[in-house]
């Protein structure tokens, strides 16, 4: 079974890619696409909270780089809605946790 951080970084890539194939029309990351996942996964893997840790949104601590959280909230917004769709069960358990 997946740990929590393991989920969350398949959820993250999932999110990207429907946002990289939606906004810049292509069918592999684009350089910034693979850019924020790759910075994506690294605060994943280096969240004090581990397998406790929280969504994004609600946790006290914001590791992201305000550019970078710009960028992830502007991935959420379009990919969210869409994931229902692409990948309904990460989409519930997502929701779920938030």
């Amino acid at each position: 079974m997946p740990t929590r951080i393991e989920r969350e970084k398949r959820t993250v890539a999932q999110m990207i890619k429907i946002y990289c194939q939606g906004k810049h029309h292509s069918t592999q990351l684009c350089a910034e696409c693979q850019e924020l996942l790759n910075y994506a996964q690294l605060r994943l893997e280096r969240c004090k909270f581990g397998n406790l840790k929280h969504t994004c949104k609600k946790c006290p601590v914001h590791c992201y780089k305000p550019c970078m959280r710009q960028k992830m909230q502007s991935v959420m917004r379009y990919a969210g809605p869409r994931m229902l769709w692409h990948h309904p069960i990460a989409a519930i358990r997502h929701m779920l946790n938030h």
